[in-house]
């Protein structure tokens, strides 16, 4: 029995690369920011700042990456953003002082929006030329990546507190990741040459259609709630559930396996009742579980409305990318710069509510946005999806079948 892969799992292993790259790069920066806000001497107003400032480089990405998409490819510039992002972490250890830092995570959201951009064009295009789900997996080694990057810093830590070798040990992670991923990424379509005139034409802005801006707004709803959950519900279980120190982490664990969980599983629930269903359920029960936690009150509460908005929210950003990569060239840039954007700059926005209030009217605003995204998938057209099987690693499609015998 030939042990050799398939091109469809050699493409869903590069691409799942990049993903793991992405997440691992941005957990590993938010779990030092404790240390940064030391080194650097600022205040909680600034730290929020320093935290907005890479939400403000993802939401000016939108016509950067569009340029760069045209240019280089989602394949190129899938592997130098990410390696981009290698050195961010170095520069970031290395700024000097405040000033310096809030440019650094600046270009991180840029690059943040780069990368995320083209790693989700390679798995949306990876589906339509297999003809296969995978697209829930691939965003479940973002998450993956993310608790990798917690490991890391955990076990750094035990030996040093210096952030530089810290941040120097995961930028060489990220670059081995990217190496990795570098073969098998799919080849970009080239358009053929266009007249002038024609190019021109083409170039010229124009406003989003309703279908898109429906997307942006799914998407940025929904990594609000991913993003603020993520930062604020180990101090939700503290400081208001009452959990003790030792209990409290359980909230974002709970949170995080929950999605990973969902991830694994979310291409069979595509297949078998599409996306958008999929993403309107998912949305539904991770509003309602949040504001069933914050009403309850406690710990319990707390884990089970966790584990809901884990479970359902999870579904959300790879249904939306799917749609807005079969919209066209233009959408799937300025869908991915709005979910960057929700994922950097919603948890320092729930902050600033609630340091006005309190994290209970904070997290009330995340319940409410994951309802926003149920709204919002009514409103976009999700093509329909023939149920069917997926095909075991040895039974490969017929594409993948008549690409081998070529090779052979």
């Amino acid at each position: 029995m030939s042990l050799a892969l398939t091109p469809f799992r050699r493409g869903q292993l590069a691409t799942g690369a990049l993903f793991c790259a992405l997440g691992f790069q941005y957990a590993t920066w938010a779990s030092r920011i404790p240390a940064l806000k030391t080194d650097l001497g600022l205040t909680p107003a600034q730290v929020g700042v320093l935290l907005m400032a890479a939400g403000v480089g993802a939401s000016v990405s939108f016509p950067i990456v569009t340029y760069l998409v045209g240019r280089m490819g989602t394949r190129l510039l899938a592997l130098w953003s990410a390696l981009a992002l290698a050195g961010v972490l170095v520069a970031l250890a290395a700024a000097p002082n405040y000033p310096t830092a809030l440019l650094v995570l600046c270009v991180d959201g840029v690059l943040v929006g780069c990368l995320n951009t083209a790693m989700n064009s390679q798995g949306a295009a990876l589906e339509v030329r297999h003809e296969r789900t995978t697209m829930a997996k691939l965003h479940a080694t973002f998450s993956a990546g993310s608790l990798l990057a917690a490991v890391l810093a955990s076990a750094v830590m035990a030996g040093t507190s210096s952030v530089m070798v810290h941040f120097s040990v995961a930028a060489v992670l990220v670059v081995l990741l990217a190496a990795g991923a570098q073969g098998s990424l799919l080849a970009d379509d080239r358009p053929a040459e266009q007249p002038k005139k024609e190019k021109k034409r083409r170039t010229a802005w124009a406003m989003p259609g309703s279908v898109t801006l429906w997307m942006c707004c799914a998407m940025a709803f929904g990594t609000v709630t991913e993003g603020s959950m993520n930062d604020w519900s180990t101090l939700y279980m503290e400081d208001v559930a009452g959990a003790s120190r030792q209990i409290a982490p359980l909230g974002i664990a709970v949170v995080s396996g929950m999605m990973l969980v969902a991830r694994i599983f979310a291409d069979g629930w595509r297949s078998r009742w599409g996306d958008g269903r999929v993403v309107l359920v998912g949305s539904v029960l991770a509003g309602a579980g949040l504001a069933f936690a914050l009403a309850a009150g406690g710990v319990v509460p707390a884990l089970i409305g966790f584990a809901f908005v884990g479970l359902g929210i999870a579904v959300v950003t790879p249904c939306v990318y799917v749609a807005a990569a079969k919209q066209g060239s233009s959408t799937l840039p300025l869908v991915a710069a709005m979910g960057t954007t929700g994922l950097l700059a919603g948890p320092p926005l729930i902050g600033f509510v609630a340091d006005a209030s309190s994290l209970v009217w904070g997290l009330a605003l995340v319940s409410l946005s994951a309802l926003v995204v149920a709204v919002c998938s009514t409103r976009i057209t999700w093509e329909p999806r023939e149920p069917a099987a997926e095909p075991s690693p040895a039974d490969p499609s017929p594409a993948e079948a008549a690409e081998g015998d070529s090779v052979r």
